[in-house]
């Protein structure tokens, strides 16, 4: 990579104040150690601690430019994330990022389902600045999409195409994508 470029990570967990290390963790250690992708990783348990954290790294941190990938590892149903017993609908996380994602691709891992329409999806976009929005249809297959996130980010170390990384993502793990429902809304 000519610029260096990190993913900023939110895990959904169910107490900030318990500790303790995760696959997700796991995953980005890989990640760095393996492809020299660089991470910060944080947890949240509330929707004020998801919003905290994103100003936190808008407004504190000066490689914010750097962020390629926003990453959200956090439990819910169909479009919906659950902190703490509440959901919050994708519509109320596309507010909570109004215009803070120009340029960056959020991307939601398997422990929910990501199924938007066009409409939803070009609401999301429009609203948060986003370049794009991806995630799983699948979020029951008993599998996690930890491996096929880590494929995912890599590709973006030599390419900024997402109709490349896309195609590169599918002819490297078809299987997986397929099993998994992979999806990018651009």
């Amino acid at each position: 990579m000519d610029d260096e470029k990190f993913i900023f990570c939110l895990e959904g967990v169910d107490d900030v104040e318990h500790q303790r290390e995760t696959e997700t963790v796991k995953n980005l250690e890989r990640l760095a150690f393996e492809q020299g992708i660089g991470s910060i990783y944080k947890t949240c348990d509330t929707i004020e601690g998801l919003e905290e954290s994103l100003q936190a790294l808008l407004y504190d941190d000066h490689n914010f430019k750097n962020y390629e990938i926003i990453y959200l590892v956090m439990p819910g149903e169909a479009n919906t994330i659950r902190l703490n017993g509440y959901y919050y609908s994708v519509e109320e996380i596309a507010e909570l990022f109004e215009g803070k994602l120009k340029g960056k691709i959020l991307h939601f891992a398997n422990a929910k389902a990501l199924d938007l329409t066009s409409d939803e999806a070009q609401y999301f976009l429009d609203i948060t600045n986003a370049r794009a929005v991806s995630g799983y249809g699948d979020a029951n297959s008993g599998l996690t999409s930890s491996g096929l996130d880590r494929a995912f980010f890599s590709l973006f170390e030599d390419d900024d195409n997402l109709r490349s990384i896309v195609e590169e993502l599918h002819e490297r793990h078809y299987a997986l994508c397929k099993l998994l429902d992979f999806r990018l809304y651009y």
